[in-house]
């Protein structure tokens, strides 16, 4: 398995983009073969050649596509078919960022999984999943920069508006642990107006975007762990659980394990693919 993650080097890139990543799932490896994807705001575009097929589950629902395709946020857990060996290349949009890029209402791609042209996408031929993901374990800085080219000329036709700057202010308080009330009085707003605005710009509550980055934060701690090492109380209370029951009804309703499952499965992308630290 190999993996790498840079963020974008250029500014303006990275006002809309969080980081690129790799991952390349070789024949031999023999690790889980359906790994869960859990609930994420963000949206990932995924480059991938044609030949390639992605599969992607929740409960009674799957869909499936080949080659390059959006995952676009989620409040829910997708079970992904990664059976077959594969090489993908992703960028990740930060939180909202898609209503400046795209000329679609944010709540209409909330769950969403859909194929994509890259090159369509870019307004260039050069940018074909095949060029971008040859060599691409071994030439993560080339790539970086290629990336940034692409997308910066994308992102110079991206608009901004009341709702989008209010959002990139909002997205920053809550990353500072800020409630919904002490976020409106810091940005003289109400709290209606905050929270009309940033459904409007990412589909998702304040609060459902709170849960998945606490979620985030605490597969991140966990993942550091071996499963006689954790101590669930304590968990609880780092992440400002009420008690261990809260606890056990969060990670039940967000990916759909108690506690003591998911310890044993260990069976999401971070447990299966590791944390894909910085270059």
């Amino acid at each position: 398995m190999k993996t790498w993650r840079l963020p974008p080097l250029s500014e303006a890139v990275a006002q809309y983009v969080e980081c690129y990543w790799f991952l390349e799932k070789e024949p031999h490896d023999l690790s889980n073969r359906y790994p869960k994807l859990n609930p994420d705001p963000c949206a990932h575009l995924i480059i991938a050649t044609p030949h390639n097929v992605f599969d992607y589950a929740h409960k009674e629902e799957r869909q499936s596509l080949c080659g390059s395709h959006w995952i676009f946020p989620h409040r829910q857990t997708f079970t992904m078919d990664h059976s077959s060996p594969f090489s993908i290349l992703g960028v990740k949009f930060r939180v909202g960022a898609l209503y400046s890029l795209f000329d679609k209402d944010p709540c209409t791609l909330i769950e969403q999984v859909h194929s994509v042209d890259v090159s369509q996408l870019w307004g260039s031929t050069s940018c074909s999943p095949e060029s971008l993901l040859v060599n691409a374990a071994e030439r993560s800085q080339q790539l970086s920069h290629r990336l940034d080219t692409y997308l910066a000329t994308w992102i110079a036709n991206s608009h901004e508006d009341r709702h989008s700057q209010l959002v990139r202010h909002i997205l920053q308080q809550l990353d500072k642990g800020q409630t919904i009330t002490e976020i409106g009085l810091s940005l003289h707003r109400s709290q209606r107006t905050i929270e009309r605005s940033f459904i409007k710009v990412t589909g998702l509550t304040m609060k459902q975007v709170h849960s998945m980055n606490r979620l985030e934060n605490l597969l991140n701690y966990l993942y550091q762990l071996g499963e006689a090492e954790i101590n669930w109380s304590d968990v609880a209370n780092k992440y400002d659980f009420s008690d261990q029951p809260h606890l056990i009804r969060y990670l039940k309703n967000t990916i759909g394990q108690t506690p003591s499952d998911y310890a044993q499965n260990r069976d999401l992308t971070i447990d299966v693919y590791g944390d894909f630290e910085y270059l």
